[in-house]
């Protein structure tokens, strides 16, 4: 029999009821144990916390196990004598460590609030990502809140991908991730036959410390510096991309047969009769969705089938998983990284013309003034009569392919519908006032060694926003669908702009004599109309470019407070599960309804589903990140052999330090140093977006035209520096330009 102790002495959880539900032998909780550390005023060891807590002596291998877990979860730190103390807002802040290219880095409390700058010092301690307890230590004197480093909880880097450079013998890796800023040391045995200037994969065996540089081994080498591809796999390294697919989804997935069984085609609605076609781009190579539209008394019926990838990915099997962990496919300028193996992608689940498929199918319907009056969803089994592309489509509806109008004449009457109900869709758009901003993308050409031959813009038309309409549609439908039946289900959510940057858009728009209606609290409309009444001003690049700026980021959320940049209540990605893992899950909560379960029985509870949001928007974060840092080496390379022309471009941005200018047709950005400008001191004015010559009186502002000359080319560092081509300079340009 265990020995106990009367009530009267032995401290009382309140939540130990909670604790007996979860486990068969309690221990106390988290809040308990943080309450009597609080009450005993000074840090505690561990040995006076279980006397504290009058444990059994097999409680205390439990609770030591829950003491590290509060300090990993940055509830409790431990100082230097081993005592455990609380952390609190006051004097100790948790948070993850964001660095800065320049040494210094942020502290982000996990609580939220006020971010705390670490000097360069603090940074010596830790890697860009770790998780850190922090003392508040003052502030600095520019008035920022400032920490010091107490403890780190969470080491972020493991391994690293960077460079090898050699110097008087010594060798180190300078990371390819900017925000890290310390050179990691490699000893001779280490570099495992690795060369000077080659790019490596480093395994990080001693992290950094305040008076010691961090070490490390190499692991891999990638090749040569500026090899073709280099800059995908130093990318795909850098942000830790999974590329290899693990032994047990090539299990899962080898009995798999390139066309669709029989018996899977059992128990869905037929529509394989009904002329849908894909609509994609040239190179596109999995088939997310299919169309068909028809005319009805009332306006159109829209049919919108999606590939139906929950039917061959299960939940919490093997290929589930890896498809969680990757939770989206990665889209590179030479490659993509897929969410799902290739059988699945381009394969099963892929749309292909002329093959039996299995998708979900989402049946709208529309009156004459592009009103969704009725939906319904079902699972379907189909079967694509084409495979078209844009610009295919786009030359089909204006007569000017006669070819493709001859080959296709029997599709040709129900694209024509499907264009007449994306006109009074967009219609219906304009007038509820979605925010339409007019971006510029561009596309990589590469030649046959694999190395940038030309950048190309890429054009849009009608045919893009036609399949953008009828994907937006569905995707609204999905979301009320999952409203309507209060079903747990991932959200696509867009917030309104917050007071700080909606103050500074209302000082810019003031010197400009515009003004956003709304006040603080201004809707998708206000955006779009102050949008319609400046789009013929000369500035009206610069008015784009700062409105955009002041938008929220869209995330994934259990909760639906709307999308404010589409000017919907409720928002939901439907369309892409071979590609996003949120448009599974809602696959999977609408396939759920429609077999008559209840919400309260769905596989995912709302804390599922909300941790899901969190961790599909960090790795679409990371997906953007890993993309744009392969396409900027992309683009310096590009530009390597160019040093010496003169370009014309706009300023996309103005900072206290210089000018960013974004060259024309190619997109190409690099900075004009303030010490490049003219002979004069120049002040910066953060609302007005611009610098000014305080002799000269030069003004240079966000959205102007300006011709500049390439200076440099950094490719370690992914810059590229201008200088402003005038005077002479741009007077020999011309002359050359002339004289062929």
């Amino acid at each position: 029999m265990t020995k106990r102790h009367s009530a009267k002495s032995k401290p009382q959880d309140p939540h130990r009821e909670r604790e007996a539900q979860k486990y068969e032998n309690p221990i106390p909780s988290r809040e308990f144990i943080m309450d009597v550390i609080k009450t005993s005023g000074c840090p505690m060891s561990f040995d006076e916390l279980t006397r504290q807590l009058q444990l059994e002596s097999d409680q205390c291998q439990a609770l030591s196990r829950r003491v590290k877990a509060m300090t990993r979860d940055g509830q409790l730190v431990r100082n230097r004598r081993g005592g455990l103390c609380l952390v609190n807002k006051q004097d100790l802040i948790a948070g993850r460590v964001i660095g800065h290219a320049d040494g210094f880095g942020f502290l982000k409390p996990d609580a939220g609030g006020e971010d705390l700058f670490l000097g360069p010092r603090e940074m010596r301690k830790v890697w860009h990502g770790d998780r850190v307890v922090v003392q508040v230590s003052g502030y600095d004197r520019r008035g920022r809140l400032e920490g010091a480093v107490i403890e780190v909880l969470e080491r972020a880097v493991q391994h690293l991908v960077g460079r090898l450079h050699t110097e008087r013998g010594i060798v180190s890796l300078t990371p390819d991730n900017k925000r890290i800023a310390h050179q990691v040391l490699i000893q001779p045995d280490q570099l495992n036959q690795a060369k000077d200037d080659q790019v490596v994969v480093v395994e990080i065996i001693e992290h950094p410390h305040e008076w010691r540089q961090p070490i490390g081994r190499v692991t891999e080498i990638l090749g040569d510096h500026m090899a073709p591809g280099m800059e995908t796999d130093v990318a795909i390294r850098s942000h830790d991309i999974p590329v290899e697919w693990p032994q047990d989804v090539l299990d899962e997935i080898a009995g798999l047969e390139p066309e669709v069984p029989e018996a899977a085609k059992q128990d869905r609605k037929d529509i394989r009769h009904l002329p849908l076609v894909t609509i994609d781009g040239e190179d596109a190579r999995d088939f997310d969705d299919a169309v068909h539209c028809k005319r009805t008394p009332k306006g159109w019926r829209l049919l919108v089938a999606i590939a139906d990838v929950s039917a061959y990915v299960a939940p919490d099997s093997a290929l589930d998983k890896e498809a969680y962990n990757r939770s989206t496919s990665v889209y590179f300028p030479d490659r993509v990284v897929p969410m799902l193996p290739e059988i699945l992608s381009n394969g099963l689940c892929s749309l292909n013309p002329q093959v039996d498929r299995l998708c979900m199918v989402a049946e709208l319907y529309f009156d004459a003034q592009g009103d969704m009056f009725r939906s319904r969803f079902y699972a379907g089994v189909m079967h694509s009569k084409a495979r078209l592309t844009y610009d295919q489509v786009e030359a089909m509806l204006s007569g000017t392919d006669p070819a493709s109008c001859e080959q296709y004449a029997e599709l040709l009457p129900d694209l024509h519908e499907l264009y007449a109900l994306y006109q009074v869709l967009r219609a219906a758009r304009a007038k509820r006032g979605t925010i339409d901003f007019d971006t510029h993308e561009t596309r990589f050409q590469f030649d046959e060694h694999g190395k940038v031959a030309g950048i190309a813009p890429q054009v849009r038309h009608d045919a893009h926003r036609m399949i953008e309409e009828c994907m937006l549609a569905a995707n609204i439908a999905a979301a009320r669908y999952l409203l309507r039946k209060k079903q747990p289900a991932l959200y696509r959510i867009h917030e309104r702009p917050g007071v700080e940057k909606l103050t500074d858009l209302a000082g810019f728009l003031r010197e400009l004599g515009l003004e956003l209606s709304g006040g603080l609290e201004p809707t998708a409309q206000d955006y779009a109309d102050l949008m319609e009444r400046t789009q013929h001003r000369l500035d009206f690049h610069v008015i784009q470019v700062v409105l955009l700026r002041s938008m929220m980021q869209a995330v994934y959320s259990s909760d639906n407070i709307g999308h404010f940049g589409l000017a919907f209540d409720a928002y939901a990605h439907f369309t892409s599960p071979i590609r996003r893992y949120p448009d599974l899950v809602v696959h999977r909560a609408i396939r759920h309804l429609l077999l008559g379960g209840k919400p309260k029985d769905f596989i995912y509870s709302a804390h599922d589903v909300a941790a899901m949001g969190d961790h599909c928007s960090s790795l679409e974060r990371r997906a953007d990140e890993a993309s744009r840092d392969a396409a900027d080496a992309l683009k310096c390379e590009f530009m390597l052999d160019k040093v010496g022309n003169v370009f014309s471009g706009v300023i996309s941005g103005v900072n206290a330090f210089g000018l960013f200018v974004e060259l024309d047709d190619i997109y190409i950005s690099g900075l004009i140093h303030v010490t490049a400008l003219d002979k004069d001191y120049f002040h910066f004015d953060p609302v007005g977006h611009r610098l000014t010559g305080e002799r000269t009186g030069k003004v240079y502002r966000l959205g102007d035209p300006i011709k500049v000359q390439l200076a440099a080319v950094n490719m370690d560092e992914r810059k590229i520096d201008f200088l402003l081509a005038e005077g002479k300079r741009q007077k020999n340009a011309k002359k050359k330009k002339h004289g062929g």
